[in-house]
């Protein structure tokens, strides 16, 4: 079944390269990314995930843990993160789950049922839709996915500021609008009313169209 944002984001026991997780309970009352590769070993995921690594701090500012995910053996993972240290200059310090049995990628709709049940003897292009990025909120629901084609490396200051405007807007009733970025104007929900938004913006906002009412972004 397909993943949509608003589902519950399926459990999982897997183990990673810092032993056995359940992954809700790992969780626990914050937010996760989960980002997925399709296999060990392959260029632009090796950037990726020392990219991450170099981006921990900022995730945790969030209140944020990082997972990967990648479809090989946690053995392999070990051997992998020695060259992602070396060629990327971060050492992973985050789990990354080992899915040799394709487990976790298959509840998560990143491959069809019929995969298999192993990752021995399949290449990269085998698993090729297995490069999705998920925001899991803290009553562990999909806020948000992304999935990149394996030729192109994911843009980490956009799940940042994804990340961002998810928080503000689970905190406040805004919406973002096109571009912005965290300290920019916002928009005020269609569901509150002038009545509402009166008492919270006392100063007014803008209102170029009559359902698009700006306002400072809300502390």
């Amino acid at each position: 079944m397909a993943l949509r944002i608003g589902d519950d984001a399926p459990n999982f026991t897997a183990d990673t390269t810092e032993g056995s997780i359940d992954f809700h309970d790992w969780i626990g009352d914050g937010w996760a990314i989960l980002f997925s590769h399709p296999k060990d070993f392959t260029p632009v995921c090796t950037t990726e995930l020392g990219y991450m690594a170099g981006l921990k701090s900022e995730f945790e500012k969030r209140n944020c843990k990082v997972l990967g995910l990648s479809v090989d053996g946690v053995s392999d993972h070990h051997a992998w993160s020695k060259d992602i240290e070396s060629s990327q200059g971060h050492a992973l310090n985050y789990p990354l789950v080992g899915d040799p049995e394709l487990k976790v990628v298959k509840e998560y709709d990143m491959l069809p049922a019929d995969a298999g049940d192993t990752s021995v003897g399949r290449t990269p292009m085998d698993n090729a839709t297995a490069r999705s990025v998920f925001i899991i909120g803290p009553d562990k629901r999909i806020k948000a996915t992304l999935t990149y084609p394996m030729s192109t490396g994911r843009n980490f200051a956009e799940i940042l500021r994804l990340l961002d405007s998810i928080q503000l807007t689970a905190a406040q009733q805004v919406a973002t609008p096109a571009n912005w970025e965290d300290g920019d104007d916002v928009i005020i929900l269609p569901a509150v009313s002038n009545e509402v938004a009166r008492e919270k913006y006392p100063d007014g906002w803008d209102e170029p169209l009559p359902y698009i009412r700006i306002v400072p972004q809300p502390e």
